[in-house]
């Protein structure tokens, strides 16, 4: 199985939906998606993942199936943090909590990292529990049940097909931090993902295991086939 993994397009966030670039980015990613085609396509219920799927689902005229728990506002409720000023901001986008992710003391804590003392008040535990919950029902329901003890997925039900999920940045670092079982604080801070980016990931039956193996990871080789501007998040171009 492989499963691909798309950021929405360039977002208006309120009210939630795409911006004319995001449109057209939308339906870059939709021309690379049809390539090879799509057997499943999953969307987070978010407008501005809808409207990035669209144009995908009309090509391959395939039905979305929406995900709820993949929506990134349960993930801001749990993720995000006062950075002074009335404001919030993702806790691991954060310089003060860059640090701390990255220190000796929460890398000890391995698995448990979420039972550092500085993160009693927050909502991390339950909201990274919450993550682990539903993809692990999510995988399970495709044919790949995760035992987290062995950082290994059982193939129960090995298949070829390719799926796609359309969500979100700053879910998709935790969900896909969980979905490797790499460890959170540090995966969150030092990988992003850009505007449509596409990220694949390999379900290889290996005699009754998977290990997922990441192919690519943010990759926007789409961008660049349309002639779109390359700023990387509107922040610089690459």
């Amino acid at each position: 199985m492989l499963l691909y993994y798309v950021r929405h397009g360039d977002p208006i966030y309120d009210p939630d939906s795409l911006t004319p670039l995001g449109k057209r980015q939308a339906e870059a990613v939709a021309k690379r998606l049809a390539v090879y085609g799509l057997d499943e396509i999953y969307v987070s219920s978010s407008n501005r993942a809808k409207e990035t799927a669209q144009p995908t689902c009309e090509i391959l005229k395939i039905e979305p199936i929406e995900l709820d728990w993949a929506n990134e506002s349960y993930a801001w409720r749990d993720f995000a943090v006062e950075t002074g000023n009335n404001s919030r901001y993702w806790s691991f986008h954060t310089p003060s909590f860059i640090k701390i992710f990255n220190s000796e003391e929460v890398r000890r804590l391995g698995d448990k990292w979420y039972e550092y003392p500085e993160f009693k008040n927050t909502n991390f535990k339950n909201g990274i529990l919450r993550i682990q919950n539903e993809s692990n029902k999510f995988f399970e329901k495709l044919g790949y049940k995760h035992d987290r003890k062995q950082h290994i997925y059982i193939s129960e039900r090995p298949n070829d097909k390719r799926i796609a999920l359309f969500a979100h940045q700053g879910f998709g670092l935790l969900f896909l931090s969980q979905l490797l079982d790499e460890f959170m604080p540090q995966f969150t801070t030092h990988f992003d993902i850009c505007h449509s980016s596409v990220t694949v990931i390999e379900f290889k039956d290996m005699g009754g295991i998977t290990v997922p193996k990441v192919l690519m990871l943010g990759n926007d080789s789409h961008i660049y086939a349309e002639g779109l501007p390359t700023k990387y998040n509107n922040e610089i171009y690459i």
